[in-house]
């Protein structure tokens, strides 16, 4: 299961979907460069959109890193360095996320 934020740095509206993975393919690194992020392309077959909000607005709050709240491992997963990612979330995150749908 994958859910589907769009970037609200780029406009996007945050959590809009959750679907399941179809396709994953690595893309190659560049020679040459000592230090790169891993790539990945991939499909994604959509199952249902989200009803519910679940972005920064929603996630700002949750910013006490300690507290093992399923809120707060997505905004510091998602917001505390604002680019675009793939990330792994916990069962109960995922939890918290589904109640969106």
């Amino acid at each position: 299961m994958i859910f589907v934020f769009a970037s609200e740095n780029k406009g996007g509206q945050s959590l809009i979907a959750r679907g399941i993975v179809t396709h994953a393919e690595a893309i190659p690194k560049k020679r040459g460069v000592v230090r790169q992020t891993p790539r990945v392309n991939v499909s994604i077959r959509r199952t249902t959109l989200a009803k519910l909000p679940m972005g920064r607005r929603q996630l700002k709050p949750l910013n006490d890193w300690k507290d093992g709240r399923p809120g707060t491992e997505l905004n510091f997963k998602f917001y505390r360095q604002a680019t675009n990612k793939i990330v792994s979330i916990s069962d109960e995150a995922a939890l918290f996320l589904t109640k969106c749908f």
